[in-house]
């Protein structure tokens, strides 16, 4: 949800109107997201963001979407013959800071390592 933040804080900051607002959710949103936002456009019309904004954390803020990211993070493991390492990873990242928004970069990192396991772990030369 760090990009409702992001458009929260542009139209704060520089008082965006509407029509750069959806500019901004063109760029902004991916996959899924963007695909649930323009069948939203096309089945609501046009609306202002605090319509939008109220849509997007109803569909997307709420403890089942929470549960399955938990989920997802939980049972992801690395396995080096299917996955690419920075994929991979970036998926994990993006997993948690969507969950807890707030967790500083090298929690994410503490976190990610716990589940790479042992070796990796005292190749880094953490104490995690």
């Amino acid at each position: 949800m760090e990009f409702v933040r992001i458009i929260d804080m542009f139209k704060e900051d520089f008082i965006y109107l509407m029509k750069y607002i959806v500019g901004k959710l063109h760029s902004l949103l991916t996959r899924t997201a963007k695909k649930c936002y323009y069948k939203m456009r096309q089945e609501h019309g046009r609306h202002d963001w605090s319509w939008l904004k109220s849509e997007i954390i109803t569909k997307w803020a709420n403890n089942s979407w929470r549960l399955r990211m938990e989920n997802a993070f939980q049972s992801a493991i690395f396995n080096s013959d299917k996955d690419r390492p920075l994929t991979w990873f970036l998926k994990q990242k993006d997993r948690l800071s969507a969950l807890q928004p707030d967790m500083s970069d090298s929690m994410i990192n503490i976190k990610m390592l716990r589940k790479c396991g042992k070796e990796l772990i005292m190749l880094s030369g953490s104490d995690v």
